[in-house]
């Protein structure tokens, strides 16, 4: 398929607001965005900042895909690019424009537009995906006291994981956010209206518990099963970006797991999933194997995110686990059962298990009991050492072999404003493994966890986590 290049052309001494509308209509236009920025000697008495600082700041923008220098007649780029649409800001649509006879030239067309929303409005929406509120962060200073666990343990154990060596083998996703402006109510039907304004894409699935290990200064290894398309390419270099060394098969009978979650005034509107939820070929099953068993004596922690999508079948996960065990590492699986049926169950012998409430309700058959007994079930059924049982908006409920009524605890939600509790299942379980394998108990590995939950909440979209932000709460509260 022809990618539709979008071009744009001007001086940018300044990237003001009405530049980055411009540029987000221009993005909006077609496929691939081209900024020519015009020289010094071209922008003549308009230049007051060097030719080289505009084309940077301009190239880093994230609507530009493509910044040029600019030291010719805009014409003859543009006769040479052949853009399929040149834009220029409204304030020039009556005036005399050279570029028209070079796009007619081709058949190409020539736009007029600025955008239409305000960009402090645009740039508030930005920020929601990256700002934390530390103040709504706390530490369970109680239940710390109950388990003689201080600060500087806590530090202790985050500056140790600089030296571990972690396996994250599981489903990779692509989350997709759009943000959308709200038109109103249909009048055909009874039906909300909105245009997406800005979309930002993260990795997600096992993909970002690989990104948080890295983040929190381990060295990663991944393994997955993508589809060949555009969000496999964009997995890859997010997972590059954040460190991770990714060993990603290709399955061109299924697309890239793809969660796009619509959004307007802060809430979600909708989820639409793009994917496939049957088991991988046995061709590739072996190929998963081949890839990981030679990895199993180099590691300290390996890693199930099983989102039941297929990349983990039951055949393959066994002879892993025995290996491992083999080896003495530190194993510790979630099976997400949000909207997929999955079985937490099946992983047995990990050091650490994560299932919601739902989940272990689902593999105990136990639709009845209070969360001690529910939480003992669990642990025997699986084989399982330690527990941390995700019970929503009260926290987790901590529960671990040898199993002594009594010796069961609580971490409470430690954010008391969350943005997106999407990312609290995945910081929780990586954290808290990465804690065990550095030594913890189980009772400071929940702390740990629920720290870096907190953390993950308080932002929109999966940002891998980094050891300075659990640092700089522990240190902040201490």
């Amino acid at each position: 398929m022809e990618i539709k290049r979008v071009f744009v052309s001007g001086s940018f001494n300044v990237l003001h607001p009405g530049h980055l509308r411009l540029l987000r209509f221009a993005k909006t236009c077609g496929d691939h965005l081209t900024v020519a920025v015009n020289s010094d000697r071209l922008a003549a008495n308009e230049a007051y900042i060097p030719q080289q600082l505009r084309l940077e700041v301009v190239g880093s923008n994230s609507y530009v895909d493509e910044a040029v220098l600019l030291d010719e007649p805009v014409t003859d780029l543009i006769s040479r690019l052949k853009p399929a649409i040149v834009v220029k800001g409204k304030e020039h649509e009556l005036r005399a424009n050279p570029e028209l006879a070079a796009v007619q030239e081709y058949g190409g067309i020539l736009l007029f537009g600025s955008g239409e929303l305000g960009f402090s409005s645009l740039d508030l929406l930005h920020q929601e995906f990256l700002d934390i509120n530390p103040s709504t962060i706390r530490l369970p200073k109680d239940y710390m006291d109950r388990h003689n666990i201080t600060c500087a343990r806590l530090e202790n154990l985050v500056d140790n994981f600089g030296g571990l060596r972690v396996c994250v083998v599981g489903d990779l996703i692509v989350d997709e956010y759009i943000t959308c402006q709200p038109i109103g109510m249909s009048q055909e039907e009874p039906t909300i209206v909105v245009t997406p304004v800005d979309k930002s894409c993260f990795i997600g699935g096992a993909a970002i518990v690989a990104a948080h290990a890295a983040g929190l200064g381990a060295s990663v290894k991944f393994i997955s099963v993508t589809g060949n398309d555009i969000a496999a390419k964009f997995a890859r270099t997010a997972l590059e970006d954040a460190g991770v060394e990714s060993n990603l098969m290709v399955d061109d009978s299924r697309p890239t797991p793809l969660k796009q979650r619509f959004r307007a005034g802060g809430k979600s509107l909708l989820r639409v999933n793009h994917l496939h939820q049957r088991s991988i070929s046995l061709a590739l099953q072996k190929e998963l194997l081949g890839l990981l068993l030679p990895m199993v004596s180099q590691i300290d922690l390996l890693v199930f995110s099983d989102f039941n999508y297929g990349c983990l079948p039951q055949k393959i996960v066994g002879p892993i686990v025995d290996l491992a065990k083999s080896y003495g590492i530190v194993l510790a699986a979630d099976s997400q059962s949000s909207s997929q049926v999955g079985d937490i169950g099946r992983f047995r012998g990990m050091h650490l298990i994560t299932p919601t409430e739902r989940e272990a309700r689902i593999s105990t058959r136990n639709q009845e009991d209070g969360l001690v007994v529910l939480s003992e079930q669990m642990l025997q059924s699986s084989d399982a050492q330690n527990i941390l049982l995700k019970i929503g908006e009260e926290g987790v409920f901590i529960n671990s072999q040898p199993l002594d009524t009594g010796r069961e605890d609580r971490i409470a939600a430690l954010n008391s404003s969350p943005q997106d509790l999407a990312g609290a299942g995945d910081s929780l379980l990586i954290a808290s493994a990465m804690a065990l394998a550095s030594g913890s108990d189980i009772w400071e590995a929940a702390c740990v966890g629920s720290i870096a939950a907190a953390v993950q909440v308080g932002r929109i979209g999966n940002t891998p986590l980094q050891r300075q932000d659990l640092l700089s709460v522990v240190q902040r509260l201490a």
